[in-house]
């Protein structure tokens, strides 16, 4: 029997026979199903994705006509830590012209939108300049990232700190606390840029702080769509499984603890987003095969929920690519054709 070459979660180029490849495929999506209570890849999608693994080019493509559409969450800061001295809207102009982008996004180098708030000012005028020489959708983007709101450098008491102290009540108090804060942030920076005349907002690595944080993105989101009806407003996800850190918060009457992608889209459009992106992460010690399975599962079960569009995402460490800094494209190339011929997505 013939052995395959592939890689391992963290990226580590191994070697595999086909009955390993195909072990590992069942049991990615036997994880999946069993954890999120939805249905396994059947077998001709299991035996698919076999193909797609056995393929011996370095990187596979989609088929034609089957070709999406790309969104890229801070492609401004990126060009920025890879030490390539250019000005944002040239890492604009980098990414439309050079590179094809079919989005923009403009970003803080510091991705969040709590110290994205003091400067917005300065980010105001950089977002009409580029608007006036770019040609795709232009967003801006930001994290939630509730933790910013904690003390020492934020307002709120530390839940991490009261938590083993046993200040239950406390905790949860000072999450409910940062919410506040962090829907006003949200409000106010998403207005900003919106009124200056960007064509949308990302929401990036939402929930990555657990129910509370997913709770703070819904009600700004909701907050967005009411008072400005036609905005685009992508809501990017941090992990397919909201943790319960606060446990008790509802949204629309759903616990946000606990919920898996399928039931994530359903409290995005609620909300008011326009595209969804779930995000499945990889499990580092396991097989390309076993976390593309896996994530494949999740997200053909998100897209078969969603009534907005669905772009997963896939980069370092999510989507069945590996966790490195500079994915490799043999597994990148991969786990895109998978996720697009698979869950019928509308965008990665």
């Amino acid at each position: 029997m013939g052995r395959i070459q592939t890689r391992m979660g963290d990226g580590h180029r191994v070697e595999m026979t086909e009955a390993e490849i195909r072990k590992d495929l069942e049991t990615g999506t036997k994880d999946a199903a069993e954890r999120a209570k939805i249905p396994p890849l059947t077998q001709d999608e299991v035996h698919h994705l076999f193909e797609i693994q056995r393929c011996s080019d370095r990187v596979v493509g989609v088929q034609q006509g089957k070709e999406i559409c790309l969104t890229y969450d801070s492609g401004t800061t990126k060009l920025k830590r890879a030490n390539i001295s250019v000005s944002k809207i040239q890492s604009l102009q980098f990414l439309e012209r050079a590179l094809g982008a079919d989005s923009l996004e403009l970003a803080h180098i510091d991705y969040s939108f709590k110290p994205a708030k003091p400067i917005v000012v300065f980010e105001q005028p950089i977002m009409e300049q580029a608007l006036l020489i770019t040609i795709p959708p232009l967003l801006y983007g930001a994290m939630p990232n509730l933790g910013l709101y904690s003390q020492p450098d934020g307002p709120c008491p530390n839940p991490m700190d009261l938590m083993p102290q046993r200040k239950i009540a406390e905790a949860k108090a000072a999450y409910e606390e940062a919410v506040e804060h962090a829907v006003k942030d949200m409000v106010y920076v998403g207005s900003q840029l919106y009124e200056t005349g960007a064509d949308g907002i990302n929401f990036d690595t939402t929930a990555a702080a657990g129910d509370a944080e997913f709770l703070a993105t819904l009600r700004a989101i909701e907050t967005l769509r009411k008072k400005y009806p036609a905005m685009g407003i992508e809501l990017g996800m941090a992990s397919e499984f909201i943790l319960g850190l606060h446990g008790e918060l509802f949204y629309d009457g759903v616990r946000l603890a606990g919920l898996y992608p399928q039931g994530q889209v359903k409290l995005a459009q609620k909300a008011g987003a326009t595209i969804f992106g779930p995000a499945i992460n990889i499990v580092s010690n396991k097989s390309l095969s076993f976390n593309l399975a896996r994530s494949v599962t999740y997200t053909k079960a998100c897209s078969q929920a969603a009534d907005i569009p669905v772009h997963a995402a896939l980069g370092m460490g999510v989507g069945g690519v590996p966790l490195t800094i500079t994915p490799p494209v043999d597994a990148l190339s991969r786990a895109s054709k998978a996720h697009v011929e698979i869950c019928r997505l509308d965008g990665l």
